[in-house]
């Protein structure tokens, strides 16, 4: 009788231990990131229509998704997900390599970003006209105009800028592809990039950095003494956030510049620990205003930070208790986000469709500009992201 007991008291610390483990973990990792993917191709059967793009095109959100397919690709080996990926190669990227509809002379950074898994199918099939595109996409750098401290411009058509997202269309590209070719001289150039995009943007006492930065001062929406603008919109340093730990994936440990890069990601990780809702988890739409109204809970910007403080933390680039802030995160996305559609399928709700500055209309980035965009379901700047950081929940276990 004694045995029987000491048996049942052992099975019930066990069973206790493994409770508040499992109560712990979160519910996701790869298990999510498939059901989400699996979502996207039965939403978007066409990977060029993810953004809801009427025709096809040659853009960052189809790479951005595309990027997320490769991913998972190789963690579970199932091939769907890299041919859905390929798809969107080879409806764009002829024989020659040529990729159709792109136009380098338009100087438009967002273009460079869907190269970024071409380096895999590249790998994969040994097709030189992916290496072609890869070229293609490369050339554009190489005379993409520039500030006077050599900052690639975000566009021609905004001349002297530099916005946030840019930082994340061109340098994880080019650090790539500094590493596949072996060209080190390529790496002083993504470090450039950010060193003068943090100098001109970042705010010491907030802890935060601007959208965008005119160095004409031109712009309507630019301080006439920064040339910065007004606010700190979520999502742009998001995509700050995810270039960095991206990154630094590529650069060697010996490059001086690699610590620059740390300290930059530590400042950022610091602000974005700084502004999460404590109750949620989640981030604002304008970042430093929660409390203002029209403000909203929003999820690229929360898939974005949750994906690059869970690799930079799993990774080394900052503190590993930062782990625990992205998993707080990962929870809130999925009770506050995360929508049952009753068809097999599920969503990712309240994500900002677009806001940028300038252009025509104008964009004056204002706060009343940021909460006013149009909000959806399904957008690819949240959906990929948020199957990234569901690949990094399901490693960092």
């Amino acid at each position: 009788m004694q045995k029987l007991w000491i048996l049942l008291f052992g099975f019930l610390i066990v069973f206790q231990s493994c409770l508040a483990q499992s109560q712990k973990r979160p519910i996701g990792g790869l298990v999510m990131a498939v059901k989400l993917a699996d979502s996207e191709i039965k939403h978007f059967p066409e990977p060029w229509t993810v953004d809801f793009n009427p025709k096809p095109v040659w853009n960052y959100t189809q790479g951005l998704i595309a990027s997320a397919m490769i991913m998972i690709w190789k963690e579970n080996g199932n091939d769907s997900y890299y041919n859905y990926a390929r798809t969107y190669a080879d409806h764009f990227i002829n024989a020659n390599g040529s990729i159709s509809g792109y136009k380098a002379e338009d100087y438009n950074i967002d273009a460079v970003n869907s190269g970024k898994f071409l380096f895999d199918v590249y790998e994969k099939t040994k097709d030189e006209r992916y290496l072609k595109a890869i070229n293609h996409l490369r050339d554009q750098l190489k005379t993409q105009p520039r500030t006077s401290e050599g900052g690639f411009w975000h566009k021609k058509r905004y001349p002297h800028q530099m916005w946030l997202d840019g930082l994340y269309m061109g340098a994880p590209f080019l650090a790539q592809y500094a590493f596949v070719m072996k060209d080190a001289a390529i790496f002083d150039d993504v470090v450039k990039q950010f060193v003068i995009v943090h100098k001109h943007t970042y705010n010491p006492k907030v802890g935060l950095n601007y959208h965008g930065w005119d160095e004409s001062k031109e712009q309507k929406w630019a301080d006439p003494k920064t040339g910065c603008s007004p606010n700190f919109w979520g999502r742009a340093e998001g995509w700050y956030a995810m270039a960095l730990v991206d990154v630094l994936d590529f650069l060697p440990l010996d490059h001086p510049g690699r610590s620059k890069l740390l300290g930059i990601l530590n400042q950022v990780a610091i602000a974005v620990k700084k502004y999460q809702d404590p109750k949620t988890g989640l981030w604002y739409q304008v970042l430093d205003q929660g409390s203002r109204k029209g403000n909203y809970f929003e999820a690229t910007a929360s898939s974005m930070f949750t994906y690059a403080l869970l690799k930079g933390s799993r990774k080394g680039y900052i503190s590993g208790d930062y782990k625990a802030i992205a998993i707080k995160a990962y929870n809130g996305i999925l009770k506050n986000f995360i929508q049952d559609n009753g068809d097999g399928t599920i969503s990712l709700t309240k994500c900002c469709a677009v806001a940028g500055l300038g252009g025509n209309p104008y964009r004056d980035g204002s706060y009343e500009y940021y909460i006013k965009e149009t909000v959806h379901a399904d957008d690819p700047k949240g959906v990929g992201p948020f199957i990234m950081a569901c690949l990094e929940m399901n490693d960092s276990k």
